[in-house]
């Protein structure tokens, strides 16, 4: 093959998979869906320490995840002793949660999703976001800007009108390798409420990973939950029993 075809053809495979990229850059949905994929990809499993900064006090607990797809979760908290054993379930629109000192598994109502979680920032609204900020709302691409080399995209989140959200709009912002680096959330009066900021970023399981991020309040801003991903694997093989009832309030 003479040269002149050889360099043509190289070209033309470079462009092709160059151009899926640029059109992904401007679908701020698209771009959404890439974080979240890059967050949980089909399946992982996790160890994370949480840090929760409050009124009265600092108190560290450890916990394990595993996921699967985008609408499947459960996050079991391994220390301190105190804590041991609390565990959620996230199965698609349903969220369980078990208390080992009552021994029993409670299916939390919708009106309780905004009520905190394990006594930190988190509200158990935050651990079923990912295909809701996806498929609930309506995105659009404000800005994108250059920081440490990348591109930095900025979208607006508004929900679709019908969805049950107490949220008037996110603001999310994704860095251009699809790691989260934040997320706004305003009340219906446009009213910034609290934020969640990624403070590391660091190479786990393989991939770039928002590896400490933080949510706290903008009214006490001196009162925040951070949670550390110590490590974690993804796209591995998960027994099917993992995410069910009967496994959440007796591990196997």
């Amino acid at each position: 093959m003479p040269a002149l075809t050889r360099r043509h053809l190289i070209a033309t495979s470079a462009a092709f998979l160059v151009v899926p990229r640029m059109a992904l850059a401007q679908d701020p949905q698209a771009i959404l869906r890439a974080a979240f994929n890059n967050w949980r990809a089909e399946t992982s499993h996790a160890v994370m320490e949480m840090t929760i900064r409050g009124a009265s006090g600092t108190r560290s607990l450890t916990m394990e995840s595993w996921t699967k797809g985008r609408d499947t979760a459960l996050v079991r908290f391994t220390a301190p002793a105190r804590d041991a054993g609390n565990a959620t379930l996230q199965a698609g629109r349903r969220t369980y949660v078990f208390n080992p000192r009552l021994n029993q598994v409670i299916q939390l109502p919708a009106s309780a999703m905004q009520q905190s979680w394990m006594g930190s920032d988190f509200s158990y609204n935050d651990l079923t976001k990912t295909e809701a900020l996806v498929n609930d709302y309506t995105h659009r691409l404000l800005e994108t800007r250059r920081a440490g080399g990348r591109n930095i995209y900025v979208i607006e989140a508004i929900p679709k009108r019908g969805k049950p959200i107490v949220w008037g709009k996110q603001i999310v912002t994704v860095r251009d390798d699809y790691v989260l680096l934040g997320q706004q959330f305003y009340d219906q009066t446009g009213v910034l409420v609290r934020e969640m900021v990624t403070g590391k970023v660091r190479n786990i399981g393989g991939r770039p990973y928002p590896a400490e991020i933080t949510m706290s309040s903008v009214a006490t801003p001196d009162q925040w939950t951070r949670v550390v991903t110590k490590s974690a694997e993804f796209d591995l093989a998960l027994p099917g029993y993992l995410f069910t009832r009967s496994n959440l309030q007796n591990p196997r």
